[in-house]
């Protein structure tokens, strides 16, 4: 465990100056993450679960398709949340890297122009070796996200779709003169 720790430290040591916006928009990232893939769980705690409970007390007390509506909206800013964060922390994570990896190679030309023919290979490698673990954690950060992010949107998606459904069924004209062929609300 601790000789793997070390390793981490000296790759954080050695990504310079890029290295602490990059692992600060990983931890924002996975928060964010974290907070959406609970929100769009299907248990107690999910926003289908409190939007069912909100739209049966709408339903109980008599209230029109415009509340339901209004109570959709809402719903879906929740949803919503930390949704730009992710976006924007996937998008800048590999320019990140980039960045590192252009101030690495700029290392890698300075150490060429200050040393002679024999005395290279230090400079060199410590700017090849930013450049190379700035690159890999940027994308390191940004591939899972933008896979994780993209399921999300998607599971936002059906969601609010199904909540959009359950609103017409229970306000249709059908749902509305009683008739037994109307299927109803489901929940």
């Amino acid at each position: 465990m601790w000789p793997m720790l070390n390793r981490l430290v000296e790759l954080y040591y050695a990504g310079g100056f890029v290295m602490p916006p990059l692992l600060l928009g990983a931890a924002a990232l996975w928060f964010a993450m974290t907070y959406r893939v609970m929100l769009l769980s299907k248990g107690s705690f999910g926003a289908k679960f409190e939007f069912d409970r909100k739209l049966s007390e709408l339903i109980g007390l008599g209230k029109s398709k415009d509340d339901a509506y209004l109570l959709f909206s809402e719903e879906e800013d929740t949803l919503n949340k930390f949704k730009v964060l992710t976006r924007t922390v996937v998008m800048i994570a590999p320019l990140l890297g980039l960045l590192g990896t252009v101030s690495g190679m700029i290392e890698t030309f300075d150490s060429l122009a200050d040393m002679s023919l024999f005395s290279q290979s230090g400079g060199i490698a410590g700017g090849i070796s930013q450049a190379l673990i700035t690159t890999q954690m940027g994308l390191a950060v940004a591939i899972p996200g933008l896979i994780v992010g993209r399921l999300l949107e998607k599971r936002q998606s059906a969601l609010l779709n199904e909540m959009e459904e359950q609103i017409e069924n229970h306000w249709s004209p059908l749902a509305m003169t009683g008739d037994s062929h109307s299927g109803g609300s489901h929940a």
